[in-house]
């Protein structure tokens, strides 16, 4: 199988490619693996590192829109697992042009390539950010999408893209949202990687408003074998929830990395809440339970 990654030097994206390259994922063994990348601040060279000599492997360093280099590179792929994203909430509500054009305008790039040269599968992988906040109870995969920030927006609107592609011309389309992941490599400006870092380097951690959001966390690893298990077992058209099955309020999670980190309360600093922070996300997993066979394994969060 000839396997193209968008964003595959990033966060969620290289952790795709290590366990592909590394044999984690023993159902899926790639003949070839070409991750195409940008290289902004979030996705780095040194992500890639361990598999680098992997001959299976092949880097193109480019943008999601440029239609001829992706023109280019999705040629010859059998599948395309599209990661490549800006995806930070706070940098989309300073400005939000680089989410519009590189989250929707690239996607559309992508799902044009991918339809002019018959990929036998395109997932998109997105968040539960695009259905806003829940009271109670667990989005399904039929909610509507009411997002909240411009990150947010702009992942609906690529998602809803994705599957018009498939429902129009019957591009093989899988779409994944998961709950917010942790794990190696992931850029210090997202909760846990920024507090944990925070705390080596001294500085106080800024805690949003009362704490009390609520967030499912996944580590990297489930999200990346739920994303395996969609590609491989999913249903074109259809949505699958990925999480972690460990929901917690914004300060019981830094409660829990002061624990691990021996520090004390006395290091959080509270600051004014985000601009339309949505208070609590939650995905309801009975489908891709009951039709991928997902199951969470990982429990890195300390009690």
């Amino acid at each position: 199988m000839r396997i193209l990654v968008t964003g595959g030097a990033g966060f969620i994206g290289s952790a795709y490619v290590r366990r592909l390259l590394r044999g984690a994922e023993p159902e899926v063994v790639p003949t070839a693996l070409t991750v195409l990348d940008s290289f902004t601040y979030a996705g780095t060279r040194g992500a890639l590192a361990a598999v680098r000599a992997d001959p299976r492997l092949r880097v193109v360093h480019g943008d999601v829109r440029d239609a001829d280099l992706v023109n280019a590179t999705v040629a010859g792929h059998d599948l395309v697992v599209h990661f490549a994203a800006e995806s930070h909430v706070d940098r989309s509500i300073v400005g939000a042009a680089a989410f519009v054009s590189t989250n929707v305008l690239g996607t559309q790039t992508l799902l044009d390539a991918a339809l002019r040269h018959r990929v036998g599968r395109f997932v998109q992988v997105s968040t539960d950010e695009v259905y806003g906040s829940i009271d109670a109870g667990s989005w399904t995969e039929t909610a509507p999408v009411v997002p909240s920030s411009p990150y947010s927006a702009s992942k609906a609107a690529a998602d809803l893209l994705a599957l018009a592609y498939h429902h129009t011309h019957d591009l093989d389309v899988v779409v994944t949202r998961g709950t917010n992941t942790y794990g190696p490599y992931q850029y210090p400006e997202k909760l846990v990687p920024l507090f944990v870092t925070n705390l080596i380097d001294g500085q106080p951690l800024p805690l949003y408003g009362d704490g009390g959001n609520v967030r499912d966390w996944l580590h990297v690893d489930d999200h990346c074998h739920g994303i395996v298990l969609a590609q491989r077992h999913g249903h074109a058209g259809r949505i699958y929830h990925l999480a972690g099955d460990t929901e917690l309020t914004n300060r019981d999670l830094t409660g829990r990395i002061l624990t691990a980190c021996g520090a004390d309360w006395d290091r959080v600093r509270p600051v004014a809440d985000r601009k339309g922070h949505d208070r609590r996300y939650s995905l309801d997993t009975t489908r891709s339970r009951q039709e991928l066979g997902y199951a969470p394994a990982s429990t890195w969060l300390p009690d």
